[in-house]
């Protein structure tokens, strides 16, 4: 049985997030205002929005697994602490992520100074080995119970809360992992990942940062991005 999504009509507010403050929709039913490549200034190719949504797809000329330089961010403004709500679903085999204080470094990808939410079919995706790399995870290093997680083809809703450096992933209406930035539980957990020698880690995460989604070859669909202020 699939894990129950809000089924109230896509990127609106209702009266209760309204209250709570979620005053940013950092997606338009019918254009990608606010949103352009990492690295560049306009939108990749790869990017379509339908059915009030924005989905990505395997580049032209790439083979599933290949992105296409199509990691995007949201440059309207740069977060510090924040709440940030989105729905994902992914094709067969699908892999994806969400990024949160991410800094362009020229010439790298999204992945290489910013936290990752790892987006994945868990079931069929080639990267679906190891705990860590499983939805819902911070990548490489924490990970999600995959129990809370919808099947390829159906949607989830992953919500990241940072404040002041604590930070949690509720995935679905579980909370699924909680950690805190700039700590000695960070240094270590970076110290024994893939991001151990990567200067975008081990110079320091930044302090806030852009919203990104990543193009890691294969098609996501992403609706409903909603974000608060924390003060």
């Amino acid at each position: 049985m699939a894990i129950p999504v809000s089924l109230q009509t896509p990127n609106t507010l209702t009266k209760k997030e309204k209250k709570a403050g979620l005053g940013i929709i950092i997606q338009t039913e019918k254009t990608f205002s606010g949103w352009r490549q990492c690295n560049g200034t306009a939108m990749p190719a790869n990017w379509v929005i339908e059915d009030n949504a924005m989905k990505v797809f395997t580049g032209e000329g790439k083979k599933p697994g290949q992105g296409a330089n199509g990691d995007i961010l949201y440059q309207n403004k740069k977060f510090k602490n924040f709440e940030l709500s989105v729905d994902w679903k992914a094709s067969k085999m699908g892999n994806s992520g969400i990024f949160y204080y991410v800094r362009e470094v020229p010439g790298k990808p999204i992945y290489y100074a910013a936290p990752e939410v790892q987006v994945l079919d868990n079931v069929d995706a080639t990267d679906n080995k190891l705990a860590n790399h499983l939805a819902g995870s911070l990548y490489d290093m924490l990970p999600a119970d995959p129990k809370t997680v919808n099947p390829a083809g159906e949607w989830n809703t992953i919500v990241i809360r940072v404040k002041d450096g604590k930070v949690t992933h509720t995935q679905n209406g579980k909370k699924v992992v909680e950690y805190t930035l700039w700590s000695k539980e960070w240094d270590d957990l970076v110290a024994n990942s893939k991001f151990k020698n990567f200067p975008g880690f081990t110079e320091g995460i930044s302090k806030e940062g852009y919203i990104g989604l990543q193009d890691h070859g294969y098609p996501i669909v992403v609706r409903n991005i909603k974000i608060r202020e924390l003060k």
